[in-house]
């Protein structure tokens, strides 16, 4: 039931931080504005998102994971009305409040989960939880394309903050199970620093801090500029890179149950990590070469490829930094190990996107990032050889 509720949760505010992501060709057609323009709006997301998480710590403490949920569905719902509206400023704003309602979603969701998880499973149920994030943006490249040729892109916007709205309310009867944890006393005097110095000072959590922060930013990447791509560079229809879209993220879903399930066999979930970074550097720069005369089912191959490294880290990573976490810290701990990864998403769209301009290919940008996971990984794995002397 936690599992499933909380996995529910990262799908819907997984979806609307990507929605305009993925109808951004037609949306920048609408407004007058460049398609890279969205890099961006993500990047402002994400900024709040980093900011929020640093103290969701507190806010999950004070009120319970299950309210801090529902703040973050009501957060979502907000951000979409405000995105519909047209309006270039409301759009910025609600990209602060959709960013501030993801930033509350894992802590709060690390928090219910490792509570109530035995260890031999907490990589597979982590995973299995962050498969929210891909599963978002299946539904993002599947429905968003069609629900925009039906309803125009803000009809579509509106009929997803409808579903925000319903899914807070249906959480109301589990709060008092739920939150029977909660410390009400507590202050809300929120020190910013504090989940950052905390990871900062545990080697092993500094080494996944910096991991994420470079994972991060080759992932967004991918997931925000794969439709404008294949429109872009290849001449696709917006339905069918869509699609592609979709099925990018559903490899990037069935990796983190992979992934999971390989840590948790083998029992070293750190070199699962640098693995997968390992393979998300000869993806990104084997995207350099596709090209209009490629095949479509290379195409799809390599970008599938792309998702199953770039996309499938997060499960195994929001473990390790349980498992790492100081006993009864794990909430200040995962928010200030998302702060980083939030910073490399912030960093990584709009690097894209000035990129671009430089470069002029949306593939030839695509190369330029493999040094995110690249450094990501050599980082970690001097981490290992350090922590093994």
């Amino acid at each position: 039931m936690v599992l499933g509720v909380v996995t529910g949760v990262q799908v819907l505010a997984t979806l609307i931080v990507l929605a305009l992501a993925t109808i951004a060709p037609y949306v920048a057609a609408s407004l007058g504005i460049g398609a890279e323009t969205v890099g961006y709006q993500v990047s402002l997301i994400y900024g709040a998102a980093a900011l929020v998480s640093a103290f969701a710590g507190t806010v999950v403490r004070r009120w319970g994971a299950c309210a801090t949920s529902q703040a973050a569905l009501l957060l979502g719902m907000l951000g979409g009305l405000g995105v519909a509206s047209g309006s270039l400023v409301l759009t910025a704003v609600a990209s602060v409040l959709i960013g501030a309602g993801y930033g509350l979603t894992n802590p709060a969701a690390s928090h219910l989960l490792h509570r109530m998880t035995p260890p031999n499973r907490r990589n597979l149920v982590f995973s299995l939880k962050q498969t929210g994030v891909p599963i978002g943006g299946i539904l993002a490249g599947l429905l968003l394309p069609t629900m925009t040729e039906m309803l125009g892109w803000q009809g579509a916007l509106l009929a997803l903050a409808v579903v925000y709205g319903l899914m807070a309310v249906s959480l109301l009867p589990l709060r008092p199970s739920w939150d029977d944890d909660r410390q009400p006393e507590t202050p809300l005097r929120a020190n910013l620093l504090q989940g950052p110095r905390l990871v900062w000072r545990e080697p092993g959590l500094r080494a996944l801090a910096v991991l994420g922060f470079c994972f991060s930013a080759v992932q967004l990447s991918l997931v925000t500029f794969t439709v404008t791509l294949l429109v872009k560079d290849l001449g696709w229809s917006l339905v069918m890179a869509g699609g592609v879209a979709a099925i990018v993220q559903a490899c990037g879903a069935g990796a983190r149950i992979f992934w999971g399930l390989l840590a948790d066999r083998l029992g070293e979930g750190l070199k699962v990590l640098a693995g997968i970074g390992l393979l998300s550097v000869i993806a990104s720069l084997a995207t350099t070469a596709i090209a209009p005369s490629w095949p479509a089912i290379a195409v799809i191959a390599l970008l599938a490829a792309f998702g199953m490294s770039s996309i499938g880290w997060n499960g195994v990573f929001m473990a390790e930094v349980a498992r790492i976490s100081p006993r009864g810290d794990i909430g200040n701990a995962t928010g200030g190990a998302l702060v980083f990864t939030f910073a490399g998403v912030v960093v990584g769209p709009s690097l894209f996107a000035l990129l671009f301009g430089l470069l002029g290919s949306y593939s030839a940008t695509f190369g330029a990032i493999a040094v995110f996971p690249l450094l990501g990984t050599v980082m970690l794995m001097r981490a290992i050889r350090l922590s093994r002397r």
